[in-house]
């Protein structure tokens, strides 16, 4: 976005040791047989009955109680089970009559999820006649990084007691190498210790910035102008909030949507909350250009417009999601004004979208009465009633379905409670979830959900995810002294009213681990003043594992440095985790605010993809110092990409990149062989040194498998030009008229 007034026309724009148990049974001696799981049988009846027998024995009087291991009744998982009887839980179901075996190999393992952190103390290992000669006790806080606690090559089988210090969630016995042909078999795998702390409740109210309204609310229209004369023209204000409808019909409102607020229907379905009335944003606040109307969304409603049309003139990071608008859309502002970028989802527009001065927009899976006419790159895919492909004139570019997405985590109100639906995943498609009804997925209680709120320290949020909880950030801002580790498989973090995130002394904000179905959703991470290595990581460094049945995916998740104050990242949003979906985000290095220059809020990599199969699915990135995107992984795919080059780059040197006059906005590494994308463009206005010529917007290898279609780049009245649109390909923009240079396909 260009600095406040420079804009030229249709210019865009401008980030506790236990009692010992009684002692096992000894292994009962079997010769081989040729049906293991009768010789199994037969063990595990006379355990059973010495078992008994050793009871009977104990004193009447005088006993003391054994404590309860920490991994009794814990969820447990095995690499093999040698057969349904010895299955993985019966090693913590504190049962000596039942066991677990593995199958006929070394290299098993045995885990233990205890639920939270746990001091431990030590493990007990009850064998059967099958036992490990050499194994390994090890311990993890997430289920991915494991650390050894104990290794023996000297194995004695029987009953074990092995110290353990350390405090883990996870607790795995690694088998090396068995003692005997058979495979691992366990009467009982028991874990001792204490609990890290207090278990933190689930759910609870959503706080003073959530207004929760439902038909007989009075002064629903008061609520919604008196906080939108707070966030009107707040750009970087502290305010944060969320406007909930629960289902019902509401008659003559106009919600002006400002600044970091979200409104949003409780409904399972757009119709199911119906406002008779307008949902508006204009850009009376800025003269009539809506290039800076950031960080706000629409979401799940149903809107019957008093004129017909519903106005939503916004650019980026600002969402338009699961809405059913009866009448036209127009998203341009009042007097048809300048405006950036935005995006659809899951909506249903009856009427015309009328484009008029958006630049550039895209629409996922939805349905539309039609749409204008086109500026510079407007793309489309699984949207019913989207204008066919014709780029470069009319600048459509449109898929018939989306490969793969998943519709964003939402708040309802069901049956007199909070819920959260986490829509399923789909693949190739088209048109919106709801059409036919009530969409697929999963209704999950807050009792789930940590209900985080302004003052909590990142240690509390890390516990409650480590005890099992979701997180369910309310609207305002949170400091942060130490990574937020989201590391269990399926955690849903859902931000509302643009909850933001703020690192402090330089650390990561949020890292995920390489764990299967994540969902972060609906917040801002704002850079702190000390250079963050990273922002955001999905999966650690040099993860492999495959996601493809159940990705993580990140929606509606920005990042900004600068601009709201000083804030400095190497690298914004790291991608390791394979099969991840992003979808809408917007990655911006500040081009005006508070605590911007080409310094002062250094930013040397936007977002950087490594894992496979990533695809992104509405990728807004800008002004980075160096590379605004790189993908290293395979088979990566990128449906619509917006960009814009660092406005306030010094001088010509200030760019050079060895021998290459600029850093690409999209680069695909050269080690890469299939790569996709459609719908790609990028932008420069250099307004310190207009002179600054960028060799091209798009690197990428010339090879079979990699593809780009309907790529452009443009120069904003002639401030720096671009010499090419991608590698040596393309015609150099020129002049001032902003007249965008495009390539229809490459190679």
């Amino acid at each position: 976005m260009s600095p406040l007034g420079q804009h030229p026309p249709l210019t865009p724009q401008r980030g506790a040791p236990a009692p010992a148990p009684a002692p096992a049974p000894s292994p009962v001696p079997t010769p081989a047989a040729a049906r293991p799981w009768a010789r199994r049988g037969i063990a595990a009846a006379l355990a059973t009955a010495l078992a008994g027998t050793l009871l009977a024995l104990a004193p009447a009087t005088g006993a003391q109680a054994a404590a309860v291991p920490a991994s009794q009744g814990k969820p447990v998982t095995a690499s093999s089970v040698e057969q349904p009887g010895t299955a993985a839980a019966a090693a913590v179901d504190g049962d000596l009559g039942t066991r677990w075996s593995s199958a006929f190999s070394d290299n098993q393992w045995l885990q233990v999820d205890l639920g939270a952190p746990t001091a431990l103390d030590r493990v007990e290992l009850r064998w059967e006649a099958a036992y490990a000669k050499a194994y390994r006790i090890e311990l993890s806080t997430n289920g991915t990084d494991w650390t050894s606690a104990y290794a023996t090559t000297t194995g004695a089988g029987g009953t074990e007691s092995v110290p353990v210090s350390g405090t883990a969630r996870y607790v795995r016995l690694q088998g090396v190498t068995r003692a005997t042909g058979y495979g691992y078999s366990l009467w009982e795998f028991q874990v001792y210790g204490t609990d890290g702390g207090p278990t933190l409740p689930g759910g609870g109210d959503l706080g003073p910035n959530v207004h929760v309204f439902d038909p007989s609310t009075p002064g629903i229209q008061a609520k919604l102008d008196e906080v939108f004369r707070q966030q009107e023209s707040a750009q970087f204000g502290s305010g944060r909030h969320a406007f909930l409808f629960k289902p019902g019909t509401y008659n003559g409102l106009n919600a002006q949507i400002g600044f970091y607020t979200q409104i949003a229907g409780l409904g399972l379905r757009p119709d199911d909350t119906s406002i008779n009335g307008d949902v508006t944003v204009d850009a009376g606040w800025f003269n009539g250009n809506a290039t800076q109307n950031f960080w706000r969304s629409a979401e799940n409603l149903a809107l019957n417009p008093v004129s017909g049309t519903n106005r939503w003139a916004v650019s980026q990071a600002a969402s338009f999601r699961r809405m059913h608008v009866k009448g036209g859309l127009n998203l341009s502002p009042n007097g048809y004004g300048w405006a950036s970028g935005g995006y659809i989802a899951d909506s249903k527009v009856d009427g015309q979208i009328g484009n008029y001065s958006q630049q550039q927009w895209y629409t996922r899976d939805s349905a539309i009465g039609g749409w204008s006419n086109s500026v510079w790159n407007q793309v489309f895919s699984g949207v019913e009633g989207a204008p066919a492909t014709s780029f470069p004139e009319p600048r459509y570019t449109t898929l018939d379905t989306t490969p793969i997405s998943r519709e964003k985590p939402f708040l309802t109100y069901e049956g007199g409670e909070f819920k959260v639906f986490a829509p399923a995943k789909r693949v190739n498609a088209r048109g919106t979830t709801w059409a036919n009804g009530t969409p697929q997925g999963e209704s999950i209680p807050l009792s789930r959900f940590y209900v985080v709120k302004p003052g909590a320290t990142a240690a509390t949020i890390n516990a409650a995810v480590a005890q099992g909880l979701h997180l369910l950030f309310t609207p305002g801002v949170y400091h942060v002294d130490r990574t937020l580790e989201i590391n269990r498989a399926n955690t849903i973090v859902l931000g509302l009213g643009l909850a933001t995130i703020i690192p402090d002394n330089g650390v990561t904000a949020m890292r995920v681990g390489d764990v299967d179905g994540v969902r972060l959703a609906g917040f801002l991470i704002d850079a702190g003043p000390v250079n963050s290595p990273t922002l955001l990581e999905v999966g650690p460094a040099g993860a492999a594992a495959d996601h493809a049945a159940n990705p993580t995916t990140v929606q509606d998740v920005y990042l900004r440095i600068g601009g709201a104050g000083a804030g400095k990242a190497t690298t914004s949003m790291v991608v390791n985790s394979d099969d991840t979906i992003i979808d809408h985000t917007w990655v911006w290095r500040a081009d005006h605010g508070e605590g911007v220059g080409w310094e002062t809020n250094r930013a040397d990599y936007g977002v950087r993809v490594n894992g496979d199969d990533v695809l992104a699915t509405g990728l807004f990135v800008e002004h980075f110092n160096k590379y605004d995107v790189e993908w290293y992984g395979e088979r990566g795919r990128t449906i619509f990409f917006q960009n814009e080059k660092a406005y306030d780059a010094p001088n010509q040197a200030a760019i050079q990149n060895g021998a290459t006059k600029g850093y690409a906005a999209y680069r695909v590494d050269d080690s890469v062989t299939t790569h996709e994308g459609w719908g790609l463009g990028s932008y420069c206005y250099y307004n310190v040194d207009p002179t600054i010529r960028q060799a091209h917007g798009f690197k990428a290898p010339v090879k079979p498998g990699v593809k780009f279609h309907s790529l452009l780049t443009v120069s904003l009245g002639g401030n720096g030009h671009f010499d090419h649109v991608i590698n040596d390909i393309g015609a150099p923009t020129a002049g001032s008229d902003t007249i965008p240079s495009t390539v229809v396909s490459f190679p």
